[in-house]
Formats: C-alpha cells, structure tokens, sequence
C-alpha cells in the first residue's frame, strides 16, 4: 500500500500540486462561508422560532425553505471533495474551472438569481459574512480570471 492511502484526500499534505493546494484552499473558504451563512440562517430561525436543538437543525437545513438556498454551497463543496477523493492528480483545468464557477456564484447582485440575491442580503446584514467575503475574494484575485470567449 502507498503512503498515499493512509492520508486524508481533503487535506494538505506536502508534495501537493497547485491544483490541489487551490481546490483544497477554495473548499475551507467554502465551508467557512457556509458556516457563517448557516449561523446566520440558524439565529434569524430562532429568533423568530424559539432555539432548535443540533439535530432539529439539521432537519431544518435538509428541509426547511429558509435554509434550501445554502444547498448550493454544500453542494459545490461535495463536488470539489470528490475531484480530491479521486485516485487521479487533480489536473490544473478542474481547479480552474472550481474557481470560476465559485468566482461567478458568489457574485452578491440585488438583482442576482436566488443565490446570489440571497447572498447579497445577508451581506448587507451580517457582518461575518462580509468578513469571509472578503476571504473569499482574496482567493478570488489570486487566481486569473477565465478569459473572455472570443
């Protein structure tokens, strides 16, 4: 058995490609951000709710309205975990095309689709998620944009 069997595919280890090291980086500002929007989310429940218990969350998140539009940002985070899980080198194409579906996805627009008009109001509300936000666009700018199609 290789040495590689014993790692985690979903994170770091040294000897890592660029490929993987900018998948591996845009998954934790993902689940970072989804984290800040889920606790947003869970406190504007409760507020009007009463508090809910870990596992009534949990139920909330699956089912629940409020919750359904984070289910693009799990999603898109179980995609990136499978192109890391898989026996092959995450090639530079995949990382690219990660980052510019993320880049476009995360656009905050008032007049956006449903995710990106939620994500613009709970920008406009929460401070947090401006914060990784920003993170979020650092990671952005580190990377070339997909060039224009001709």
């Amino acid at each position: 058995m290789s040495d590689s069997s014993s790692r985690s595919p979903l994170s770091r280890q040294p000897g890592d490609s660029p490929a993987r090291e900018k998948l591996i980086s845009l998954r934790n500002s993902l689940l970072r951000i989804h984290k800040t929007l889920l606790d947003m989310e869970r406190r504007d429940y409760e507020r009007a709710n009463g508090a809910v218990s870990a596992g009534e969350l949990f139920r909330l998140v699956i089912g629940h309205p409020q919750f359904a539009w984070l289910h693009n940002i799990s999603e898109f985070v179980v995609r990136i975990d499978e192109t890391l899980s898989d026996e092959q080198p995450v090639a530079p194409a995949d990382a690219a095309t990660a980052m510019n579906l993320a880049r476009k996805m995360f656009v905050p627009t008032e007049s956006g689709d449903g995710f990106q008009k939620q994500y613009f109001d709970a920008i406009q509300r929460e401070p947090a998620v401006v914060m990784e936000h920003a993170e979020l666009a650092r990671l952005f700018n580190a990377e070339p944009p997909e060039p224009a199609a001709p």
